[in-house]
């Protein structure tokens, strides 16, 4: 698989009829290792080890429903009041992140309401805080560790 642009992590990895599964330690079970999954999986590397979010507190591809269509996104972080803290949408690395990207991960906000965005392809990472009341973004060049949050 591709190198990405996080650090490096220790991954289970297993072949099972001619395909490559990856352990997913939130779902605790091996899925199809595809780029999209190669980069979640670093994502929540990157969120639990890097930033320190707890395993408890992270979410991965549940679904929801936005205007009566089902959709399903990649990560939640819940703050420890159960609230939403941190959306994330991954994309495969040969995908270009673009407005389309974000609109996407807006929409599903608009029903989520998290605090923080991270938009991803594993090369290239997006941060922003969301102001609700005013229905504004803010960039930002990292995510807040658990401790800063």
């Amino acid at each position: 698989m591709l190198k990405l642009s996080f650090p490096d992590y220790q991954f289970r990895l297993k072949n099972k009829e001619n395909k490559t599964h990856i352990f997913d330690p939130i779902r605790k079970k091996f899925v199809v290792l595809t780029p999209e999954e190669w980069v979640r999986q670093h994502t929540l590397q990157f969120l639990m080890i890097g930033l320190q979010y707890p395993a408890s507190h992270i979410n991965v591809e549940k679904e929801l429903v936005i205007n009566s269509i089902r959709k399903r996104y990649d990560i939640v972080v819940y703050s420890p009041t159960g609230d939403i803290h941190v959306l994330v949408e991954c994309k495969a690395p040969q995908i270009k992140i673009n407005q389309d990207t974000f609109d996407q991960i807006a929409r599903y906000n608009m029903t989520l309401n998290a605090s923080y965005l991270m938009v991803t392809n594993g090369l290239n990472h997006y941060y922003c805080t969301v102001d609700h009341s005013n229905e504004s973004y803010t960039y930002l060049p990292q995510l807040p560790s658990y401790q800063q949050k």
